[in-house]
């Protein structure tokens, strides 16, 4: 079976575009599908902003419908062209794919009109977006886990709402690793962030903070994990600066960074 892994395409079809699919028979993905310039931007000010003590930016109908629309189409068409090719599984990162409810919400809140993501996603065919779960694919045991934040995160990079991001932090901490149990050993394991210590290092390339900079932004979950179970493939992204390949015992991790990409034949 030839399987290829992308790292995060936030949406560079163009990209993509250089990769050769012809004779793939499965694609994975590991999150971040959409272009985000504007939210990362968002975040970042934000951020900022709360370091110097000021209030963070105000969200407008004119706000929303920008970062929503940016992700949205860009993801819907991320996913139309890797879906003529091959059955695309994607699990969602930090650039999430908002629910239908919220989506909802959004519209009446400021009077728009946007699009359900999700809903164009399950009209796609050949696209699943998967979440925490493990799957049988021509016998292989692949266990997809979404992002989330794990507590080691939260305790080394010291957001300004601390106790309440470690708070938040614990339950999806704990969730992670109940999933994780489930999951058991897999052949493959996708996921967003890379193992902690490995291909995770922070830098200034894509504008994070400097108070970031130099620190490892991997889950400790995840390095537990598969030092114990010792998966014979890793593929992640999240940290795209830490493109590359490293190697745990047994266990091949490649965090793919942005439109990076490895094709396995197992």
């Amino acid at each position: 079976m030839k399987i290829l892994a992308i790292g995060d395409p936030h949406g560079n079809l163009k990209t993509l575009k250089k990769i050769p699919l012809n004779d793939v028979d499965l694609i994975l993905i590991t999150g971040d599908l959409g272009k985000a310039d504007l939210a990362r931007k968002r975040a970042f000010e934000n951020i900022e902003r709360k370091r110097k003590g000021l209030k963070k930016l105000k969200d407008s109908a004119k706000s929303i419908k920008s970062v929503h629309n940016e992700i949205h189409f860009s993801t819907i068409n991320i996913l139309k062209y890797l879906s003529k090719y091959a059955p695309v599984y994607t699990i969602q990162g930090n650039v999430g794919i908002p629910s239908i409810s919220n989506v909802k919400k959004d519209n009446e809140k400021y009077n728009l009109n946007l699009k359900s993501t999700r809903k164009e996603i399950n009209k796609i065919k050949d696209v699943t977006l998967i979440k925490n779960r493990l799957k049988m694919i021509e016998g292989l045991r692949i266990g997809f886990l979404e992002y989330f934040v794990d507590t080691n995160w939260v305790m080394d990079f010291k957001p300004s709402d601390y106790h309440k991001s470690l708070k938040k932090a614990k339950k999806q901490t704990n969730k992670a690793k109940k999933i994780l149990e489930r999951f058991k050993g897999v052949d493959i394991l996708v996921c967003h962030q890379p193992p902690y210590g490995y291909l995770d290092k922070v830098s200034g390339k894509y504008g994070a903070p400097k108070k970031w900079r130099g620190k490892h932004a991997g889950s400790k979950v995840i390095l537990n994990y598969i030092k114990e179970k010792q998966p014979r493939y890793v593929f992640c992204g999240h940290i795209h600066e830490g493109e590359g390949k490293a190697k745990i015992g047994k266990t091949e991790v490649y965090n793919l960074g942005v439109c990076g990409w490895k094709i396995v034949n197992v």
